[in-house]
């Protein structure tokens, strides 16, 4: 056997040495902050989403409003300050204080007909 066949394979021996000195790094670190890192990822993964359900049903109670088209009577449902039309009759309604309201140009008298009949002009 000569010096020039002798060959050394060290690609196990490279893959074993660096899984060896990652193991000796944390525990000369210690893995309790690891641990515990993981601890508070799994809790926060768990209670943000029900905290985030819980907000939003909050939110949602206090901005949707359900109430009738001021114009066709059609009731549906909004949200509080927005402006949106009326699925029934297109009007645009302004959502304010819980309520819908028309919204309307700048110097518009808006009245109400009321409908009589011939008989009572007669008498």
């Amino acid at each position: 056997m000569s010096i020039k066949n002798f060959q050394f394979n060290f690609s196990g021996l490279t893959c074993a040495l660096t899984v060896f000195l990652s193991f000796w790094l944390l525990s000369t670190i210690g893995l309790g902050w690891l641990a515990n890192s993981v601890l508070i990822l799994m809790v926060c993964l768990v209670t943000l989403p029900a905290i985030a359900f819980f907000v939003f049903r909050w939110w949602l109670k206090r901005n949707l409003v359900e109430d009738k088209c001021p114009v066709c009577g059609y009731e549906f449902t909004g949200l509080n300050q927005t402006q949106m039309r009326c699925p029934s009759c297109s009007e645009p309604l302004l959502i304010e204080q819980g309520h819908f309201q028309r919204v309307t140009p700048p110097g518009t008298i808006d009245v109400q007909a009321v409908e009589v009949s011939a008989k009572q002009i007669e008498e």
